[in-house]
Formats: structure tokens, C-alpha cells, sequence
């Protein structure tokens, strides 16, 4: 397993929708060990292939964060919303592919998602709180949007800005 570099935004592949996932192959699963072990070091609790440069329908996830909790790493292929409730909840939402900036964004507060294991089965679970949001801002990402996408515009631009000027100063070192 390996550690991969994260995207930052702005970055066109990050506004690009991801291709369906046909086989689990040793490398998608390779992949998606990488990624497990690229989010937990960042330290974040998704990732989705997008963001370490695979256009790919494939996301990450572990919202575990009690401490001494056990983890539970989950590999979602071709995660997809079945079912989402009326209900919303609004989180404080971050990205690591836009460091250190939060915005509170509204989501459905339950959602069923149903996907292909690491093994090739198919998956269906209800999420809620946290993990609610996390699944669905992970599959976003496959959709080719980001959390600020939710933002007004003027507040999106003001956090593109900041990143554009953080990829400069990352370039120079």
C-alpha cells in the first residue's frame, strides 16, 4: 500500500464525472487500499478516486472517530443514492482536496446507498449523521462536484482564490 498524492483544488479533473466500474480487478483493489491509507494519513474520513487523479466511480470511507473505536474502512464501487430522506441535516463540511476550509452544507439526513464490495458483491446500507453526509459527499465527487459547489458564489470564489494561491506557494517548495 502507498501513500498518493491528493488533488487540490482547482483542478479540471475534479469537475469530471467518473466511469462506472465494470470489474473488480487486483488493481481497483490496489487502489483502494491506497486510498484507505492516503485518507487515514491525511487525516480524513472519505476519499474519492477523483481526487488522487482516478476518474473512476470509487469512494472510501470511515467515519469511526471514537477514540480506541474500532475502524471500519469501507470500499464503495459505483456507490449510488437509492434513497434519500425528507429530512436534512446541515454539517460543517471540509475537503481534502480544499485544505482547511469549512462551510456548512445542507444534505438529506438518511440516505441508502447501495454499491459493489472490494470483492465484487453487491451492497445496500442506511446511513445517517456523519456518515450520511460523508457517502454523499463522496459520491459528489464522482458527480464532478465539490462541497463548495453548494456555496453562494461569492464565498466559492473567495475559497478558489485561496486555493489557487496555496497551489502557488506548494509549487515553490
Amino acid at each position: 500500500m502507498s501513500v498518493r498524492d491528493i488533488l487540490i483544488h482547482p483542478d479540471p479533473r475534479l469537475k469530471k464525472v467518473c466511469a462506472p466500474v465494470d470489474d473488480i480487478t487486483p488493481d481497483l483493489q490496489r487502489l483502494a487500499d491506497d486510498m484507505l491509507q492516503t485518507m487515514y494519513e491525511a487525516p480524513g474520513i472519505g476519499l474519492a478516486a477523483p481526487q488522487v487523479g482516478d476518474l473512476r466511480r470509487l469512494i472510501v470511507m470511515d467515519c469511526v472517530k471514537e477514540e480506541g473505536a474500532e475502524p471500519r474502512p469501507m470500499v464503495l464501487f459505483n456507490p449510488e443514492v437509492v434513497w434519500a430522506s425528507d429530512e436534512t441535516n446541515v454539517y460543517e463540511e471540509g475537503c481534502l482536496s480544499i485544505p482547511d476550509q469549512y462551510a456548512d452544507v445542507e444534505r438529506p439526513a438518511e440516505v441508502t446507498v447501495r454499491w459493489i464490495d472490494r470483492d465484487g458483491a453487491g451492497q445496500e446500507e442506511r446511513f445517517d449523521g456523519l456518515w450520511a453526509t460523508c457517502v454523499q459527499h463522496e459520491i459528489d465527487h464522482l458527480n464532478g462536484k465539490l462541497f463548495i459547489d453548494y456555496l453562494k458564489p461569492l464565498k466559492r470564489q473567495l475559497i478558489t482564490r485561496k486555493m489557487v494561491k496555496l497551489k502557488r506557494e506548494r509549487a515553490r517548495l
